[in-house]
C-alpha cells in the first residue's frame, strides 16, 4: 500500500507595502490582538499611519461584570493595547456588543470613518464561516467584515449616504483593497518575525477581557506563535499574520 501523500501548504503571497494610510474596522476591542496586532506594529515602525475603529465596546464580553462596567474597562484597554503597536488613534462606534446586524446603519456608521480618515488600506477580521482549522466565527465578525467590505463602495459613492456630504465627509474612493485577518481563504501575509512580541504584548493588554474568558492557563504569547509559526512556514519566515486580499478596482 502506497504511503499517504502531505501536501506541502500553499505558500503566502507578501503584501504590498506601498502605501501609506490603513483604517482596521472589527467588531470588538482584542480583535485586532487575536493574530493582526504584530503586522500593525511593523508598518508603524514604517511610518505609516494606522486607524483603529471598533464597531462595539465589547461590553458583552466579560461574563461577571455588567456591560456598563465591561464597556469603560475595554475601551481604557484597547486604547493602551493600540498605543503599543503605534496607534493613536482609536474610535468606538457604539453598536451593541453580541447582536450587531449586516444593514444599512452599518454600512453607513464605516462609510463614514473610510471618508473621515480616507485610508489607502482598510483591514478587518475574516467574515468567513469558520477560522483556519474549523472553528466557526462569530455573529458580530461575519456582519461588520461583510459590512466594510460594501462601506469601503459606499464610501466612494457620492449618492450614497449623501447626508454624509453635508457633514463634511466628501466621498474617498482610494481604498485599493481590503485586507482580512485570518481568513481560511488567506493567500497573502505578512512577516512579523521582528515585531511579534509587541504584537503579544498588546493582546496582554486585554488583561480584564481575557481573565474575564476564565481561560485559566491561557497563554498570549504560546496562543500567538502557533498561528504566526504556521503562516510564517507559509512565507519562508519564523512568524507572519496572514491575510485574505480583496481587491477594489483593476489597477495593479
Amino acid at each position: 500500500m502506497a504511503e499517504p501523500t502531505i501536501e506541502a501548504p500553499t505558500p503566502l503571497e507578501p503584501l504590498k507595502e506601498n502605501w501609506d494610510r490603513a483604517l482596521a474596522v472589527v467588531a470588538h476591542p482584542d480583535d485586532m490582538e487575536f493574530g493582526a496586532a504584530a503586522a500593525v506594529a511593523r508598518w508603524t515602525a514604517q511610518g505609516k499611519t494606522i486607524a483603529y475603529c471598533m464597531v462595539t465596546s465589547g461590553e458583552a464580553g466579560i461574563d461577571s461584570m455588567l456591560p456598563h462596567e465591561a464597556r469603560a474597562v475595554r475601551e481604557q484597554e484597547q486604547v493602551a493595547s493600540a498605543e503599543i503597536v503605534g496607534v493613536p488613534s482609536v474610535e468606538f462606534l457604539g453598536f451593541q456588543d453580541g447582536v450587531v446586524e449586516y444593514g444599512l446603519p452599518l454600512r453607513r456608521a464605516i462609510a463614514a470613518v473610510v471618508r473621515k480618515h480616507r485610508p489607502d488600506i482598510v483591514i478587518t477580521n475574516s467574515f468567513r464561516e469558520s477560522w483556519p482549522g474549523g472553528p466557526l466565527n462569530q455573529a458580530d465578525h461575519i456582519a461588520v467584515g461583510r459590512a466594510t467590505v460594501d462601506a469601503v463602495r459606499d464610501a466612494g459613492n457620492r449618492w450614497v449616504f449623501t447626508e454624509q456630504l453635508d457633514e463634511g465627509l466628501t466621498p474617498w474612493p482610494g481604498v485599493r483593497e481590503v485586507w482580512t485577518a485570518a481568513s481560511p481563504l488567506s493567500a497573502h501575509g505578512v512577516d512579523i518575525t521582528e515585531t511579534f512580541d509587541a504584537g503579544v504584548a498588546s493582546l496582554r493588554a486585554h488583561e480584564a477581557y481575557i481573565s474575564g474568558l476564565g481561560w485559566e492557563h491561557f497563554d498570549p504569547a504560546e496562543f500567538l506563535e502557533g498561528m504566526a509559526r504556521m503562516n510564517g512556514t507559509r512565507m519562508g519566515v519564523a512568524f507572519a499574520s496572514s491575510f485574505e486580499v480583496l481587491r477594489f478596482g483593476w489597477d495593479e
